[in-house]
């Protein structure tokens, strides 16, 4: 035997790679495989990619929600004046958003209901900002604004609290009921089964439209439930 016969390989392994087909390139399975593993990465690679984008409320760059007085009656064209300002300005990036809080309301006059908006705080706009002087002085001075809610002659923000409570009262989608009359005040009926008869508000649902009076029946003080629409304040 010669030496170089141990240099051949033996029996028990292959020549080749298994995974080869006899022309050297990789077989069908393999590549199955190997596309699968690259899909994998791609997906993986595209899910590492993607970032849940933050709200505006989410940001933390010192932005905050202002109380700013304006002329009663004034307050949307004071928001559109602003509004020109902080385009012109180029200032987008200090002040956000500029909001006249407003709500329908369900009015009941002379026995008949309409929905009306109305101003939430009449004479004031809320103002989200990053308050410094540059952004203080483009608020200020904007046309019918007369100065910035707070202690001190300084501007002091909403708290987190009091700014939720406001946008879940201007974005309700229900209106609220606004009456003339109020617990404690005398009232007629003026529809229905006690048509005529009079008696004290004990209680207001605003949500269901309805009010508890007491009336007086057979010599005694009775309870009974009556529409808004069905009652007249004395």
């Amino acid at each position: 035997m010669s030496e170089h016969q141990n240099d051949l390989p033996t029996t028990d392994e292959p020549a080749v790679d298994e995974r080869l087909d006899v022309s050297g390139q990789p077989d069908a399975e393999s590549m199955a495989e190997l596309e699968v593993a690259e899909a994998e990465d791609d997906l993986e690679d595209e899910v590492e990619e993607i970032v849940e984008p933050e709200s505006a409320e989410d940001v933390d760059d010192g932005r905050s929600w202002f109380v700013v007085h304006s002329y009663s009656g004034m307050e949307n064209r004071v928001k559109q004046n602003l509004e020109h300002r902080i385009e012109s300005m180029h200032i987008s990036h200090k002040i956000f958003q500029v909001i006249v809080p407003t709500e329908e309301q369900i009015e009941l006059k002379e026995g008949q209901r309409r929905v009306v908006e109305k101003r939430v705080f009449p004479g004031y706009i809320l103002v989200q900002m990053v308050l410094d002087d540059e952004s203080w002085y483009v608020v200020r001075n904007t046309p019918g604004v007369t100065g910035f809610v707070g202690v001190d002659n300084r501007p002091t923000p909403l708290s987190p609290k009091e700014v939720d409570r406001i946008m879940r009262r201007i974005e309700a989608e229900e209106p609220t009921v606004k009456v003339d009359f109020k617990p404690g005040e005398r009232v007629r009926v003026t529809e229905g089964p006690f048509s005529e008869f009079q008696g004290v508000v004990s209680d207001l649902d605003l949500e269901r439209g309805k009010a508890r009076i007491l009336i007086s029946m057979f010599g005694r003080e009775t309870p009974v439930e009556v529409d808004f629409l069905q009652l007249q304040k004395v």
